[in-house]
């Protein structure tokens, strides 16, 4: 969604009638997943895609008709097989994609698309749940992990059905289609999960450090490096994070803006500066926390953060030793675990 923003507020300036759609199902091989947009105006323009390629000038000619006749619709496309050969995978598929117009939805409190655009921008943890099929096809509301909402569909018994199920999704920061049964029957519906930026926070700028922040930055982690010591986090060591906090690593944490997609990763090795920032990482809404230690030490850390007045479900949260078990020898290995045991954690593969 981020990747249209600038555009779809183009064309909006203009005054231009505007379609999104979006992949909600696929089957076998596809050359996008799941959430892939592109964006259609009603002179037939359109920006992203839906399959690299291979049904766009079919999803515009569905878009211009939606735009006609003002109700959404659910299209499927199978990806033939020299089609798909054309654009690198070994057999064709099948796609779902939901088209629905979004120039009606801009006002703001009514889940639409500027209440959307807003909240990304603050990167929040929100979903979009939206009804695919039927007379209400494209009814939409927000949920947020709280409970709060936006939006108008449904109401009732069905309404909180669907906000706790979202509310499950959030947790998850999953996304995918489901059926639902709802006072109306069997319903087809799209629960879509906008996280924050994923930012991998690594407090102990030492030189596991080094090619963990490489590794984060290459899988589009916002990277920033935490020390009270000068000599480790500096532009020398570290030329390309995101930002070099100096400072007692649990004030900086305190400071900065922890979230739903925050990984943590505690790798200074001395208690001193490790424990006061374990202490405030697990109390955090952090997704990961992982710290570097032996089983011995993390057994200690343990006994000494209960100490400090951690609970036993705070210290569950924290991944130690850290990363996955490859064997890793040198410093390069240990950070290519460390960002593996996340890349797990992210798609719920803890």
């Amino acid at each position: 969604m981020r990747e249209i923003i600038q555009q779809v507020q183009e064309w909006q300036q203009a005054g231009l009638r505007i379609c999104l759609a979006t992949v909600v199902k696929v089957y076998g091989s596809a050359p996008r997943g799941l959430g892939a947009k592109m964006i259609v105006n009603e002179r037939g323009e359109f920006s992203g895609s839906v399959s690299g390629g291979c049904v766009e000038g079919a999803v515009v000619e569905e878009a211009l008709q939606v735009l006609q006749s003002g109700r959404a619709r659910l299209i499927e496309y199978g990806i033939s097989d020299d089609l798909a050969f054309s654009v690198g995978l070994a057999c064709g598929g099948m796609i779902h994609v939901f088209v629905e117009e979004i120039h009606k939805n801009m006002e703001e409190n009514a889940a639409g698309f500027l209440s959307i655009f807003r909240h990304l921008e603050a990167e929040d943890l929100f979903a979009r749940v939206v009804l695919l099929k039927g007379a209400h096809a494209g009814s939409t509301m927000l949920v947020w992990p709280d409970g709060r909402t936006e939006g108008v569909y449904p109401t009732g018994e069905d309404f909180q059905k669907l906000v706790s199920e979202a509310r499950v999704w959030l947790v998850l920061q999953k996304t995918g289609r489901l059926e639902m049964e709802l006072s109306a029957g069997t319903q087809d519906i799209w629960i879509e999960t906008f996280s924050p930026r994923p930012q991998l926070i690594v407090v102990g700028g030492v030189h596991i450090a080094i090619p963990l922040v490489q590794f984060a930055q290459q899988l589009g982690f916002h990277t920033i490096v935490v020390d009270a010591r000068k000599a480790f986090a500096n532009r020398d060591r570290f030329p390309t994070a995101d930002e070099l906090l100096i400072g007692w690593p649990s004030e900086v944490l305190e400071s900065l803006r922890i979230h739903a997609n925050t990984y943590i990763t505690v790798l200074s090795h001395d208690d001193k500066l490790d424990l006061p920032a374990m202490k405030t990482a697990i109390a955090s809404p952090a997704r990961y926390i992982g710290a570097l230690g032996s089983r011995k030490t993390q057994q200690r850390r343990q006994a000494e953060l209960l100490d400090m007045g951690a609970t036993e479900d705070q210290l569950k949260r924290i991944h130690g030793p850290i990363g996955l078990d490859l064997g890793a020898a040198n410093p390069e290995e240990i950070a290519l675990a460390i960002m593996a045991e996340i890349v797990a954690v992210s798609h719920g593969k803890e």
